[in-house]
C-alpha cells in the first residue's frame, strides 16, 4: 500500500481566486530542539545551504511584478505613472491559473531581490498557489525556479521556511520536478530533526517527503532516517503522526528498503500506539505499515542476527517475542471495521509463520 500525492493545503486549488486572496498564510514557530534528544537522548547539528542561480532584475513600481505579488512597490515617482493604476486593476482580477510565463519569471526575480521577509513570504505564497497547475510547474522548473525556491529552506525566518516547503510540495507533484528536488531531501530531513516537535515546519517537511516517496525513485534517500520517523511517532500529535506514517507506509512498500527499515533503531514505546485509544486514522496506518513489514521474509541467519539487537524495529514489531502479538487480539473488537480486519489479517499471518 502506498500513500497518494498530497497538496500543501487541501483547500488551495478549490479556493483559487483573485491574487489578493492568495497572499496569506499562518505559520508557527518555537524553540528548536532535536527529536533524538526526546527519544534516544542524542542530537545532531547541521546547516542547510541556500542556492541562488537566477538573474536578478529591477522591479519597477506599477509593473506586473508588483501587481501579481499583491503588494505595491513604492517609489517617489509612482504617482507620475498614470498607467500603473489601470494595469494594477487588470492584474488583480486574474487568478493563479491565468498567470503568464513572464509573471512567474518576475516573481522569481523579486523573490531573490527583495530584502523584506514579508514580501518574500507573499511571493512564495503566490508561486505556491500557481504551482497547483501543471503548466506552471513545468514553467517554474524551466526558469530555474525550483533551485531558487529551495534556497529559502535556510532562510532565517521560520515562516518563510514553512512557505518554501509548501511551495516545493506543490511543485513536487510533477515527476520531472522531483528529479531536481531530490537533492533537497537531506536538508529537509535535517529540518525535521532540528525543528520543534509538532511545528508547522515539521508538518510541511513531512508533506513534501510524502510526495517525494510516492514512487520508489528517491525513497533510498530517506532510508537512513527511519529511526527519526519512528521517534516522531511516539512524541508527536495526531496530525504529525499521520503524516509520518504516510511516509513510512510509502517506504515500506519498497522491498529493496526492507532490510534498512527492520534494522532501524525503534523506541520500545512504539508498541503502546497499538491500542484502542489511539486515533483510528493513526492506528489504521500503523497496521498498514506492519502489514507491509510482514511481507518481508528474513532468512534464519538474518533473523537471528536481528534478535541480538533488541532495540531494532524487527524485535519491537516483528519477532515472535514482540508484545505486538498480545496487542493485536485486543483490536479484534475495534469499532472500525477496517482496523479490525487489518488486525485479524496480521495476527493470522503471524500465526502461520509460527507453524
Amino acid at each position: 500500500m502506498c500513500e497518494i500525492w498530497e497538496m500543501a493545503d487541501d483547500n488551495v486549488i478549490a479556493r483559487l481566486g483573485s491574487m489578493k486572496a492568495l497572499l496569506g498564510i499562518v505559520a508557527g514557530a518555537g524553540a528548536s530542539y532535536g527529536i533524538y534528544k526526546l527519544v534516544f537522548g542524542r542530537t545532531k547539528d547541521g546547516g542547510v545551504n541556500k542556492k541562488k542561480s537566477a538573474k536578478i532584475v529591477n522591479i519597477q513600481p506599477g509593473s506586473l511584478m508588483a501587481k501579481v505579488s499583491g503588494f505595491k512597490v513604492v517609489s517617489k515617482n509612482d504617482h507620475l505613472d498614470p498607467s500603473a493604476d489601470t494595469e494594477s486593476n487588470d492584474i488583480h482580477s486574474k487568478s493563479a491559473a491565468s498567470l503568464e510565463p513572464r509573471h512567474l519569471s518576475m516573481l522569481l526575480s523579486l523573490l531573490q531581490s527583495s530584502p523584506n521577509p514579508e514580501e518574500r513570504r507573499k511571493v512564495l505564497v503566490t508561486i505556491g498557489n500557481s504551482a497547483a497547475f501543471t503548466v506552471n510547474q513545468d514553467l517554474l522548473r524551466e526558469f530555474g525556479g525550483l533551485h531558487i525556491i529551495a534556497g529559502f529552506l535556510s532562510d532565517p525566518s521560520p515562516e518563510i521556511r514553512v512557505q518554501t516547503l509548501n511551495t516545493l510540495n506543490n511543485l513536487s507533484m510533477n515527476i520531472r520536478n522531483q528529479e531536481q528536488l531530490k537533492i533537497y531531501i537531506p536538508p529537509v530531513l535535517q529540518l525535521i530533526e532540528m525543528s520543534p516537535v509538532n511545528s508547522d515546519l515539521q508538518l510541511a517537511a513531512l508533506r513534501l517527503l510524502t510526495n517525494l516517496s510516492v514512487t520508489d525513485y528517491h525513497q533510498h534517500l530517506m532510508k537512513t532516517s527511519i529511526t527519526l520517523f519512528l521517534s516522531l511517532l511516539v512524541v508527536s500529535n495526531e496530525v504529525l503522526q499521520i503524516q509520518v506514517l504516510k511516509v513510512l507506509v510509502n517506504l515500506s512498500s519498497n522491498p529493496d528498503l526492507m532490510d534498512d527499515i527492520v534494522q532501524a533503531q525503534a523506541p520500545a514505546s512504539l508498541i503502546v500506539l497499538f491500542d484502542g485509544c489511539t486515533s483510528t486514522s493513526v492506528l489504521l496506518r500503523l497496521l498498514f505499515f506492519v502489514g507491509n513489514l510482514r511481507a518481508w521474509r528474513p532468512s534464519a541467519q538474518v533473523a537471528e542476527a536481528l534478535r541480538r539487537r533488541p532495540d531494532s524495529l524487527y524485535c519491537v514489531l516483528l519477532d515472535g517475542s514482540s508484545q505486538l502479538h498480545q496487542k493485536l487480539p485486543l483490536l479484534f473488537s475495534h469499532p472500525d471495521e477496517e482496523v479490525k480486519t487489518q488486525a485479524i489479517s496480521i495476527s493470522n499471518e503471524c500465526w502461520k509463520m509460527k507453524k
